[in-house]
């Protein structure tokens, strides 16, 4: 179950006052509800009610931070640039880190399908592009439509896996995952979006002290 909900964030941020200038640098919040058709497993979902994820990005780096009950507390860093992808997560029962190239190989691809959809959704001031993607992760079926704008260069960690098949930032989108013929369906939409600085330093790829590396991963 924890490993289903990781898996879920990780493929999980002031108004802009004028939405048709392109965003470089800032912060965005998301609001994320997750159910399922498993009446046991969504019980447990409903019980932990709605999450929030913050994502600080600049240029081609993004942070994007969540906290859950269950899954304790789950930092996404992702370098454009240097292909680079830092986890950090801390449970309760230590911190440990993962750090890991998220440039798909060939083999990924062949298992990810990705349709460019005839609507478009406004969201937040900004008209986004509506995409589905079908894949598989870690041996399980992954559906997602998502709406992306190009007016916001923050890097997803949500679209690292379809090589560059979608265009711009994911301001809403809807993933299901099936797990053991149980469906769970995570929604995610942006609900925030500040212009402001964001720190060199919250986007490092170094980890910080007292995280020890994730073996076997």
């Amino acid at each position: 179950m924890k490993k289903i909900l990781l898996l879920s964030l990780a493929l999980m941020l002031s108004v802009v006052a004028v939405a048709q200038d392109k965003l470089n640098e800032g912060v965005l919040i998301a609001k994320q509800t997750m159910s399922s058709d498993n009446e046991q497993m969504n019980a447990q979902l409903q019980a932990m009610g709605d999450s929030q994820a913050t994502t600080y990005f600049k240029d081609d780096k993004s942070r994007s931070e969540t906290s859950s009950p269950m899954t304790g507390d789950m930092t996404i860093i992702v370098d454009g640039t240097e292909k680079q992808m830092l986890m950090l997560l801390d449970q309760g029962m230590g911190k440990k880190y993962m750090l890991q190239s998220f440039e798909p190989s060939e083999v990924d691809l062949k298992d990810v399908s990705v349709e460019k959809g005839d609507e478009t959704k406004t969201v937040m001031g900004y008209e986004c592009q509506q995409y589905f993607v079908k894949m598989k992760q870690n041996g399980q079926d992954v559906e997602m439509q998502m709406f992306t704008t190009e007016q916001i260069s923050a890097f997803s960690h949500n679209t690292t896996a379809m090589g560059g098949k979608i265009n711009g930032y994911p301001l809403y989108f809807i993933m299901t995952i099936n797990q053991m013929g149980a469906n769970i369906v995570v929604t995610s939409e942006i609900t925030e979006i500040k212009e402001e600085s964001v720190s060199d330093d919250k986007l490092s790829l170094t980890p910080p002290e007292g995280y020890t590396k994730m073996e076997g991963m």
